[in-house]
């Protein structure tokens, strides 16, 4: 045999692309209160004040509650995610890197409506202090206790999201790592890692900001995050003949905006703290 039979030897690829490990599309999106099909730049929500009801003598006027109405607008911005596919290369591979396209730039606008929303969750005054700790289930009773405090319904619709770190501290909690699992509930959350603790759903998420090593986590309810679409995500896929490529392309138009600021509570963490 000769030695040089190497040569014509055939290399077998595979042809599934692995992908950059990273966050699937927006995973807040269905957690806050959710507008789509806007018309125009701007997304108004409109917010009412509590209610406080009296007495009435016989025969005398029922007592007005008086409700402050008051708005809340948010400024939709566009957003695209694009990448040209050459003809050749997709000639010369055997893996369909149009669709290896459209899946990234998806998630890419997925994660983009996450950012958005925590931005804005970011821009409230209640907060729990770092004081270099982790995430402790001190911080996040004082965090509950604040939500309780400002008569934000228990309704079943408050949220909380962590980072990956906080994820493990949350589960060295004996009652946080017995609680139910909240994928059942919601069909978004099929398959992630959720639970059911304090009649709050848990989540943790890659995009949370870090600011000088303090993981700025978030505990919240529903009404008090806007989020409006004017455009959700789309894909298109055109042949450009200037390129010789076809181009594939996700936008999107939205913003995001900040209620009700009683509604939300930040809670920072030491992101290095050990775990015990």
């Amino acid at each position: 045999m000769s030695m040089f039979i190497e040569e014509s030897f055939v290399t077998q690829y595979c042809t599934d692309v692995h992908l950059a490990y990273q966050q699937r599309g927006s995973k807040l999106r269905n957690t806050v209160r959710l507008k789509t099909g806007i018309k125009g730049s701007k997304c108004v929500f409109q917010k009412n004040g509590k209610g406080t009801a009296g007495k009435k003598t016989r025969h005398g006027n029922v007592p007005l509650m008086n409700l402050d109405h008051s708005t809340v607008s948010c400024t939709l911005e566009d957003w695209y995610a694009a990448e040209y596919i050459d003809r050749l290369d997709e000639v010369r591979t055997n893996t369909d890197e149009r669709l290896v396209a459209a899946n990234a730039g998806a998630w890419a606008l997925g994660r983009k409506v996450d950012e958005l929303v925590i931005t804005r969750m970011g821009k409230g005054s209640n907060v729990v202090a770092e004081d270099a700790t982790g995430l402790t289930k001190g911080k996040i009773l004082a965090g509950f206790g604040m939500l309780n405090g400002a008569d934000v319904p228990d309704d079943g619709n408050r949220f909380a999201v962590v980072g990956p770190h906080q994820w493990n501290e949350l589960l060295n909690i004996e009652e946080f790592k017995s609680a139910d699992y909240a994928g059942d509930r919601y069909a978004w959350l099929k398959g992630t890692e959720s639970r059911c603790w304090l009649g709050i759903t848990w989540m943790f998420h890659t995009g949370l900001p870090l600011d000088g090593g303090a993981r700025r986590c978030f505990m919240y309810h529903k009404n008090a995050v806007g989020l409006a679409e004017a455009q959700e995500v789309k894909a298109y896929m055109d042949w450009v003949p200037e390129k010789a490529a076809h181009l594939v392309d996700h936008l999107l138009c939205a913003g995001a905006c900040l209620i009700d600021p009683d509604g939300v509570v930040e809670i920072r963490c030491d992101d290095d703290a050990a775990i015990v």
